[in-house]
């Protein structure tokens, strides 16, 4: 097992020597955690087979599941495809740096293994000055899924990327918690209209904005598992974002969604389970549970979203056998926050009603 180096470093102003040991990792091959804005990203250099290889490795992720690829500067973006639509400058314009991942058609110097197999790359330029630091010393792009092991919540803080990487990955740069907490929105521009992959850290509405019309896939609003023969964007076709907890997803309108989450919490601690409740500031005080916690403010989808992950994890460390978690609205990062929940929970949703039961 390789010992893993921790690197504390300032998030607004990175030092420097620090973030050159981190790159030279990058540089020869190596594998480094690093912030961004949304979650903790494990990074490789993304013209290195052997490199992406390795990063597939340590995160146990299948290779047909394509990791992003992240740049600093435009230049980067021009070498690594074929063409820039012109939605995706404006989206660029309007968005870059920041939580948004666009999908081009590849160029030929792009590793098969780095967009596994497919003829698109998912590129971004992220929002945090260690995330572009590390990119610029490195001196390539670099591609970084979550810094997790796959299947498992994407980490937010480096202690959650130790405790599922430490020993098999070179180096985390820690910077502290990120911002958004869920990963970027994903919208693939090889399309017209341009449709949203995955929903993230920019929302719906503010793509709208800008470009007017913008497709949704069905598989971000999905209820039920969905088949998936190629996939264009990470986070789609396998198992995402699950604590060790068995999690069931409760919607409907609110005080309906209270009252079968506790009646649901009756049943499986009767039946011997430790049950934690994922609930907002709004009904906090309203659950019988053996763990509750809030994701924060129902009026405040963002502080929901970025609380996301760690109370997830948070769950596993206190042992819970099932998570009843609470449904949010499907709007701004709700969105995003949803489409989270239900997959870690394997599609196991509860629609609630006044007159639901068990």
């Amino acid at each position: 097992m390789k010992k893993t180096v921790l690197l504390r470093v300032n998030p607004q102003a990175p030092e420097i020597e620090k973030v050159r040991v981190a790159a030279k990792f990058i540089k020869t091959g190596g594998l480094v955690a690093f912030p961004t804005e949304t979650v903790y990203g494990l990074g490789a250099n993304a013209l290195d087979a052997r490199a992406v290889l390795a990063l597939f490795e340590a995160k146990k992720r299948p290779l047909d599941n394509p990791p992003i690829v992240h740049v600093c500067d435009m230049k980067d973006v021009c070498r690594l495809v074929e063409e820039i639509p012109a939605k995706a400058e404006k989206l660029m314009k309007t968005f870059w740096p920041g939580p948004l991942t666009l999908i081009f058609k590849h160029s030929g110097i792009v590793p098969d293994v780095t967009v596994a197999g497919l003829d698109t790359i998912a590129l971004r330029m992220p929002r945090h000055n260690v995330a572009l630091a590390l990119i610029r010393e490195s001196q390539c792009p670099i591609s970084a899924p979550s810094a997790n092991l796959a299947g498992k919540p994407s980490p937010t803080t480096a202690k959650h990327v130790l405790e599922d990487l430490d020993g098999r990955i070179d180096a985390v740069l820690d910077a502290g918690p990120t911002v958004v907490g869920v990963e970027s929105t994903v919208v693939d521009v090889t399309v017209d209209p341009v449709q949203v992959l995955r929903p993230g850290g920019t929302p719906l509405e503010a793509l709208k904005d800008v470009l007017g019309e913008v497709g949704l896939s069905s598989a971000v609003t999905a209820e039920k598992p969905m088949p998936v023969e190629s996939v264009r964007s990470p986070g789609v076709k396998y198992r995402h974002y699950a604590p060790n907890a068995n999690v069931v997803v409760v919607e409907g309108e609110l005080s309906a969604m209270v009252d079968k989450v506790n009646e649901l919490a009756t049943y499986y601690m009767r039946r011997g389970s430790k049950v934690g409740i994922l609930c907002t500031d709004e009904t906090l005080g309203s659950y019988r549970g053996d763990v509750v916690k809030s994701l924060g403010s129902r009026s405040n989808l963002a502080s929901v979203a970025q609380n996301l992950f760690a109370r997830l994890r948070e769950f596993d460390s206190e042992g819970v056998d099932v998570i009843l978690a609470e449904g949010v609205p499907l709007e701004g990062l709700g969105l995003a926050v949803m489409n989270r929940l239900r997959k870690a929970s394997g599609y196991k949703i509860v629609k609630a009603s006044a007159s639901s039961s068990v």
